[in-house]
């Protein structure tokens, strides 16, 4: 609805703008009220044919269509300069305000009629090698003559105004920085991400530094202004999410992170492994993010809105029933060597990741080296049918360190053995308890906005004392094909539907462990980002 009302008042502000443009022009002001009309007559003004308008109703073109047709416009009244055309696209109303008071502003005719016969005329001039002709068409036409420094600045602008629409819009290319989904999507593989599949998500961050996401390279500065902000809004979706597709999405818990040099830290993370401990004596930047400049993951959704889920030695259940598991779906083993030696490059040789398991406290494929490896089934059975021993690892945790990081009452909850859990629906409710507590505080209070506090043992949100609360919106149970080595739901909880970014469609480039220098994996390339 916020929206909505943002969009009517642009729109009432843009009409009342053009009106005394139109007038200007021979057009009653009164048609720059009209929706439908108003766009009409501004085609006609610029020199564009009237159903030119009708691309105003297609999402994301009706931009390129709208900015196009502001600078016409201020051209068409004898506003040629560079920084005349940047104000029109930023805000127009402002733009058409200014060159509507200004008595010396005449409507000098279709800006782009005079254009096409310029253009007309440039051509055949140059077709005769008439120099002179030339020459004098430059002085006809002094508005179309523009220095190679400035076309230079123009071609620039659009091409970094048009990236920037579509990867905010339509498709990102993302590069996967980490193993949480070996082997299904591995280190070095680039993806393209469809955002317009599970409905295009608008801007919420109005200021942002262009085809940056929220660090600045080199000077490492966030890239955005969190003010001023528009509230969130998706446009309808092309399909809904299925279980066991991968979804990028913003990192839920990453509104207040701890930014180190290898990775950022959730302030939850910071403070109950106590990392803050390891950086003592040194400047540790903490930033507060929004929705849309949060870090983004890629995981794969096990469970939608209205899905319960549990994992019992490993394998996840989903209302009940065993769920499909990865091809590729990998744990933690030790290998141990039986007569022969442990030949680390053989065993990378079937595509396993022989950093994965690093620790940086030591040389880079120590852990290797040693034996402790994370591989799929197939992986396993290949490498016992060579005589070696393969012993899968239990995968221990600490109390409170899974969701809902409750040690007293969910401190044996483990990455193998957890839940069951039940995933928030739009317009469900659920009792609201000191046990269930833990598992929706967060939605409560930090996602869904409210107010939340406990009193004497009870509940109260927004001052007034619940024992239920309905939720606002859809959440998703997300995790990492590399079970034991992933960091996902099972850590930081549920993710918003607010957050859904979009989804993979194929991996257009891919480097061995993420190193240009160790080789290219040609077979992965334009493999699909879905697969199994």
């Amino acid at each position: 609805m916020s929206v909505l009302i943002f969009v009517i008042v642009l729109y009432i502000l843009l009409g009342l703008s053009m009106m005394k443009l139109f007038e200007k022009a021979g057009i009653p002001g009164w048609k720059a009220l009209v929706p439908g009309v108003a766009a009409i007559e501004w085609c006609k003004i610029v020199g564009r044919k009237p159903q030119y308008a009708l691309w105003f109703l297609f999402p994301v073109v009706n931009f390129f269509i709208y900015a196009g047709l502001t600078i016409d416009m201020i051209r068409s009244f004898g506003r040629h300069g560079f920084w005349a055309s940047v104000l029109a696209v930023v805000y127009a109303p402002i733009s058409f305000f200014l060159v509507g008071r200004d008595d010396s502003a005449k409507y000098e005719g279709p800006i782009l009629e005079k254009e096409r016969e310029y253009h007309r005329l440039h051509h055949e001039a140059l077709e005769k090698k008439d120099v002179l002709g030339l020459k004098k068409l430059e002085g006809q036409y002094p508005q179309f003559k523009k220095s190679a420094t400035r076309e230079w600045t123009e071609a620039i602008v659009f091409a970094v105004f048009a990236a920037a629409f579509i990867r905010m819009f339509l498709i990102e290319a993302y590069v996967i920085p980490s193993s949480s989904m070996e082997g299904s999507l591995k280190v070095g593989d680039y993806l393209f991400v469809s955002k317009a599949h599970y409905g295009i998500r608008t801007p919420m961050t109005v200021i942002q530094f262009p085809l940056m996401h929220n660090v600045m390279p080199v000077v490492g500065s966030e890239s955005y202004l969190e003010e001023p902000s528009l509230p969130y809004y998706r446009l309808p979706a092309i399909e809904k999410i299925d279980r066991n597709e991968p979804v990028v999405f913003n990192w839920p818990a990453g509104d207040s992170v701890y930014i180190t040099p290898g990775r950022s830290w959730d302030i939850g993370q910071w403070n109950r492994k106590k990392i803050g401990e390891d950086y003592k004596g040194k400047n540790i930047p903490f930033v507060t993010r929004p929705v849309d400049k949060k870090d983004h993951y890629i995981k794969r959704c096990l469970a939608i809105a209205g899905d319960s889920l549990e994992i019992r030695e490993g394998q996840v259940f989903v209302n009940g029933q065993a769920a499909q598991n990865p091809t590729h779906r990998q744990f933690s083993y030790q290998v141990k060597p039986g007569k022969s030696p442990l030949n680390v490059q053989k065993i990378s040789d079937l595509g396993v990741n022989i950093y994965d398991l690093d620790d940086p406290r030591y040389p880079r494929g120590t852990m290797a080296k040693n034996g402790y490896f994370n591989l799929d089934d197939t992986q396993v059975a290949k490498i016992r049918s060579w005589g070696f021993e393969v012993v899968l690892l239990k995968n221990g945790s600490g109390p409170g360190s899974m969701f809902p990081n409750d040690p007293a009452r969910y401190g044996n909850w483990t990455v193998d053995n957890f839940g069951p859990i039940w995933i928030p629906k739009k317009g469900a409710t659920a009792a609201l308890t000191p046990e269930s507590l833990p598992f929706y505080w967060r939605i409560i209070k930090v996602y869904e906005k409210n107010k939340l506090e406990v009193r004497n043992g009870k509940i109260f949100i927004n001052d007034q004392e619940a024992t239920s609360y309905t939720f606002k919106q859809d959440y998703y149970w997300m995790q990492g094909d590399n079970r034991h080595n992933s960091e996902d739901s099972r850590f930081w909880g549920y993710v918003p539907e607010d957050h859904i970014v979009g989804k993979p469609l194929f991996i257009w480039f891919s480097t061995k462990n993420g190193n240009m220098r160790e080789g290219i994996n040609w077979d992965r390339i334009f493999k699909s980002a879905s697969m199994m």
